[in-house]
C-alpha cells in the first residue's frame, strides 16, 4: 500500500502538511467531513498544491515531519518546483 504526504492550500492561503494511505478520500474529509483536522475545517475550502508517494508509513511520516518543520518559504518552493516539473 502506498502512502502519500501531501500540502494543502486553505482558503486563508495558509499550508497544511498530512499524511494518509488515501489521497483522494482525505481531501474530501478536510472539504466536507464534519470530524477531521480541526485546522483546514475551519479554512475551508483547501487545495492539494503538492504530492509525494511513498512505498511505506515510516518513509511517509518522516517526509511529513520534515516538512512540517520548514518554513512557509521552503514549502512554497517545493510547491513552485514540482509545479514546474508537471507543466
Amino acid at each position: 500500500m502506498a502512502h502519500v504526504v501531501y500540502i494543502l492550500q486553505c482558503a486563508d492561503k495558509t499550508l497544511y502538511v498530512g499524511c494518509t494511505s488515501n489521497l483522494e478520500r482525505r481531501i474530501f474529509q478536510h472539504n466536507h467531513a464534519k470530524a477531521g483536522a480541526h485546522y483546514t475545517k475551519i479554512r475551508r475550502p483547501v487545495v492539494l498544491k503538492h504530492s509525494e508517494t511513498f512505498r511505506t508509513f515510516k518513509k511517509a511520516r518522516a517526509r511529513e515531519a520534515e516538512i512540517k518543520r520548514w518554513s512557509r518559504k521552503k514549502k512554497l518552493k517545493l510547491i513552485d518546483q514540482h509545479a514546474y516539473r508537471k507543466s
